[in-house]
Parts: structure tokens; C-alpha cells; sequence
């Protein structure tokens, strides 16, 4: 007899988990926009961080990588960080007053001469950034200064949920290119068309090589950099950086990375991530598993890739 669950159960149970997940999100979305964000913040940190577990994740990945942070520390940033991932959340399903609140964020730095070189020239633009601030903030604010851009994303695991992300997330700016095949021929044509995009980097990457992050090796996924390559697209890291009152932004667009090869492009964007969020501990997603494999059968993979592409 087999274990196997029967479909419709298991659609029953997705769509289960799914409502869960988004419950606390409708709950807050009776209050008005600026209690709404903060309260999901609380909510995020205080009960849904520890039920599950998010807030022991954090400990885990900086006492991996920080084994030397100050316990104080330590505890402020298992609050902060699942209050930063909750204001994210409640701002994404709170589309025309997140976009209202976020268009005139200011957007400054090195990068900006470049980039609207590129657009005059008709050329494609790749911004890279990570799950650090608010890169939804970023994308809006980025959109404000007339670069329309798409945006390459991962499905998340549950359908039901995804769904509702996936519509969030589209209302925000388009075109949206899924991870896989297809998503990746589409956003090869857009980016041959001069189009702009939008890339998240900082995931774990089971096809990716072990680069450093905060001085251990992380799966870092070298394709961006050859889309930049292939393309003549300057590779921009970009920043939405949360501001002290938890509710605005400012947009840090930095100098484009210089076009070497794809490990070095990569190496740097990892650098660069690094630097902002040794700024600003509380504002990057620490609950991530980005270590996840940075040992074992996928790493050595990855290392072998690496050594091959070094050896060419």
C-alpha cells in the first residue's frame, strides 16, 4: 500500500498552511498604513519568529559567521531582523499605499551617471541587490526614476500562497520572470530588447560556486554576472535602506561592477552585500539558510566548477 498522499488532501493541506501563513497579513491590514507596518514588524518578531523557529535561525547563522558578536547584540537582532522581514511582508500586500509612501524616497550615489547613460544609450540595465531594506522599495523608487524594470523571482513552496505573492509582487512593477527555463528565456528576450531588470542574489544556489560571504563560502549563483556580460548590461548593485522610523526609505545605487569575469563580478557583489550589512545588521534577512550547503556533495560541486573555470 502506498504512503503517498492523495492529491486533493495534499492541495487541502497547502491550502491550509497557506491560509495560515497569510492570516496575520489580513489581520493588519485593518489598521491603517502607519500602525499597520510596525504592528506587523511586533507580530513577525514576537510570535510567528518564535513559533517557527525564524528567531533560533538567526542565532545559528551569526554564530556561524560572527562567533564573536556580543550576546546583547545577538538577542536584538533575533527581534529585528523578523520585525524587518514582517514590515516587508505587510508593505508588499499593501500596494497603492506602499508605492504612495515610497515613490519620493530619495535615490542617490555613484551609480546614477552610469545607469542613465546606459538607458539614453538604449542599452539593458541589470540592478543587483539582496534581501537587505526593502528591495520592493527599491524597485518602486527605481521605477519612479523611469527605469521600468522586470523582475526575475522564485516560486515559493506553497501554492496557495504563491498565488497571492505572485499577484502582490506583479503589482509592483512588470514583467515577472519565474525561475526556470522558460522565466529565463524570457528574460533573456527582454534584456536583448534593452530592458531593465531586477535580480535578487543573495539565496542559496544549488547551481552555484562557493564564494566568501562574511568569511565562509556561500552557493553564489554566477549566472547574473553572465547575463551582464553577454548583454554589455552594467551590473548595478542597488539598496532600499529602511530608515529610522521604520516606515520610509533612501535608494543607494552604487557604482556598476567593473566587467571582468563572472567569479570576480560575483565575488564583488557578494562584498558589496557584505559591507551594507555590517552597516546594518537588522535590515538583511538573517533567517536565510545562506550557508546552507556552503559544504558537502553540492559545495564540492561547485568547487569543481569553479577550479574548471579558473583553469580556462
Amino acid at each position: 500500500m502506498s504512503d503517498a498522499q492523495p492529491p486533493f488532501l495534499s492541495r487541502l493541506s497547502d491550502t491550509g498552511i497557506g491560509m495560515a501563513m497569510y492570516a496575520p497579513i489580513a489581520v493588519t491590514k485593518l489598521l491603517p498604513y502607519r500602525w499597520r507596518i510596525p504592528f506587523m514588524g511586533w507580530l513577525a518578531a514576537h510570535v510567528v519568529a518564535p513559533i517557527a523557529g525564524y528567531d533560533k535561525r538567526v542565532r545559528e547563522n551569526l554564530a556561524h559567521v560572527l562567533p564573536d558578536l556580543p550576546g546583547p547584540e545577538v538577542r536584538r537582532l533575533m527581534r529585528a531582523v523578523p520585525d524587518n522581514a514582517g514590515r516587508n511582508m505587510a508593505e508588499l500586500y499593501s500596494t497603492a499605499d506602499f508605492i504612495a509612501r515610497t515613490r519620493p524616497s530619495r535615490v542617490y550615489g555613484p551609480g546614477l551617471e552610469a545607469i542613465r547613460a546606459a538607458q539614453a544609450e538604449g542599452r539593458p540595465i541589470i540592478f543587483v541587490t539582496g534581501h537587505f531594506g526593502s528591495f520592493n522599495a527599491a524597485r518602486i523608487a527605481m521605477i519612479e526614476q523611469g527605469f521600468d524594470m522586470g523582475v526575475f523571482y522564485r516560486r515559493m513552496h506553497n501554492r496557495w500562497f504563491n498565488k497571492r505573492y505572485t499577484v502582490a509582487m506583479g503589482a509592483l512593477s512588470q514583467p515577472m520572470f519565474e525561475q526556470g527555463r522558460r522565466g529565463m528565456m524570457q528574460m533573456v528576450k527582454h534584456l536583448r530588447g534593452g530592458g531593465v531588470l531586477a535580480i535578487l542574489t543573495d539565496l542559496n544556489a544549488h547551481d552555484g560556486v562557493p564564494l566568501d560571504f562574511f568569511g565562509k563560502p556561500a552557493l553564489s549563483p554566477l549566472a547574473t554576472a553572465e547575463l551582464a556580460l553577454k548583454f554589455d548590461a552594467p551590473l548595478v548593485p542597488t539598496w532600499g535602506i529602511r530608515k529610522s522610523n521604520g516606515l520610509d526609505f533612501e535608494i543607494l545605487v552604487e557604482e556598476p561592477v567593473p566587467p571582468t569575469d563572472p567569479v570576480t563580478m560575483t565575488q564583488e557583489v557578494n562584498d558589496r552585500l557584505e559591507a551594507q550589512v555590517r552597516e546594518r545588521m537588522d535590515q538583511w534577512f538573517w533567517i536565510h539558510r545562506r550557508w546552507k550547503d556552503g559544504t558537502g556533495p553540492l559545495a564540492e560541486r561547485g568547487a569543481q566548477q569553479l577550479a574548471e573555470r579558473k583553469g580556462d
